[in-house]
């Protein structure tokens, strides 16, 4: 790992990367440099530095000397904190008087997932003449790209998305049918017993939103507090799950539907801007992966946005049109987003990010349709199946 750490800083230009953690402050630090996720927690500040050249250095206190023994380098050992700050001052000028250094750290906090470097400790590093780069692609490509193995388990958890809310919809037409009283809550826990079968699991459990509670994004029902589902409502069900295996990815979708034969024509109407949103902004993936063109997350936000500006809708799209996905569902890669923070990090090979529009219509109903796009060397597809071309009714 080291070696290709090392010819990543070179094609960045960069002297080094500074891992720091305190009290497990990093995640990222952690899941890179594969810190046992057993035993005793770090309980004092620890660093890692890997020099474009030469060999690792370990920086940690006298009393957790063992905390990086399982990675290569030289070890250093401080007590009072004055030999941890000369220890470092040494380790980052040794090539170098003012050599550039990526840390977990943004600008201005623009990127809240890479900001894990604390200001102070940031004004320490700087006091030695040290320019700290962000990591943000660094990270991408050691964090967010996925290998063969996590992609087929990608592939097999998206179908069984697909599968698990092509299910429900059905499960609440029969229900509804029968005379059962049916709730949100219900249908729910029905996707996780779907989940369960299919050897999935979600640290969250799925959004499934009734009409005015589908125009709130972040809306789930709980065995307290839900809403029935009745002929005439508009139902929305958001559901991300990953396989029950080691190293697996997840998956995350949404789809809409109305309980009925005949789709209102506002909801219809809503539908068809997501939907071309969405789509323009895959076009533009797919189109720019083909031929070779580097591309940014905050201009796929941009491109999925104007469709819905456009269509006169804009103030009621309020979040970002995606997230990188990962282990976790929301991942540290590249963000799709020109909106709650402009993610100026390139989209690269091997990445997986959602592609979620939404017109929310408060008091009324909510649109959102998802789709997760994987991107290649050359190509970028959705997976999972055929996203969703109109609203489903639901016979019932």
């Amino acid at each position: 790992m080291i070696d290709t750490i090392q010819q990543a800083l070179k094609q960045a230009n960069l002297d080094g990367w500074l891992f720091y953690s305190f009290r497990d402050s990093d995640p990222i630090a952690s899941n890179i440099l594969g810190m046992p996720t057993e035993g005793h927690l770090a309980t004092r500040r620890w660093f890692y530095y890997v020099p474009q050249s030469g060999e690792p250095t370990r920086i940690l206190h006298s009393i957790e000397r063992g905390v990086l023994d399982h990675l290569p380098g030289t070890k250093l050992i401080y007590l009072p904190w004055q030999q941890l700050h000369s220890h470092l001052k040494n380790t980052l000028t040794a090539t170098s008087a003012h050599p550039r250094v990526a840390m977990q750290y943004s600008a201005e906090a623009a990127i809240p997932y890479l900001s894990r470097v604390d200001a102070g400790t940031v004004e320490l590093i700087r006091s030695f003449g040290v320019e700290i780069v962000s990591s943000a692609d660094l990270v991408q490509r050691f964090e967010s790209a996925w290998g063969d193995e996590q992609l087929a388990m990608h592939d097999e958890a998206a179908r069984g998305l697909y599968e698990s809310v092509k299910s429900a919809f059905e499960e609440i037409g029969k229900r509804i049918k029968a005379g059962t009283t049916t709730t949100e809550y219900d249908i729910q826990q029905y996707i996780l017993n779907c989940f369960a079968d299919r050897g999935m699991f979600s640290k969250d459990p799925p959004i499934v939103a009734v009409n005015g509670n589908s125009a709130m994004p972040h809306y789930g029902p709980t065995a307290e507090q839900h809403s029935a589902i009745n002929k005439g409502d508009f139902v929305l069900i958001d559901l991300w799950a990953k396989l029950d295996r080691p190293n697996s990815v997840y998956a995350d979708i949404t789809w809409t539907s109305f309980v009925g034969e005949q789709v209102p024509d506002e909801v219809t109407k809503v539908f068809n801007v997501v939907r071309d949103g969405r789509d323009a902004a895959t076009e533009y993936v797919k189109e720019a992966f083909a031929a070779g063109r580097t591309i940014y997350g905050w201009q796929v936000d941009d491109v999925c946005r104007n469709v819905i500006q456009k269509a006169g809708y804009g103030e009621y799209f309020i979040h970002r049109t995606g997230h990188s996905i990962h282990t976790e569902v929301h991942g540290n890669g590249a963000n799709i987003d020109n909106l709650e923070t402009k993610d100026d990090r390139v989209l690269i090979p091997r990445t997986c990010f959602s592609i979620e529009p939404g017109i929310y219509l408060e008091g009324k109903f909510g649109v959102r349709s998802e789709i997760d796009v994987y991107v290649g060397e050359r190509e970028a597809r959705v997976t999972g199946g055929e996203p969703q071309k109109e609203v489903v009714a639901i016979l019932a």
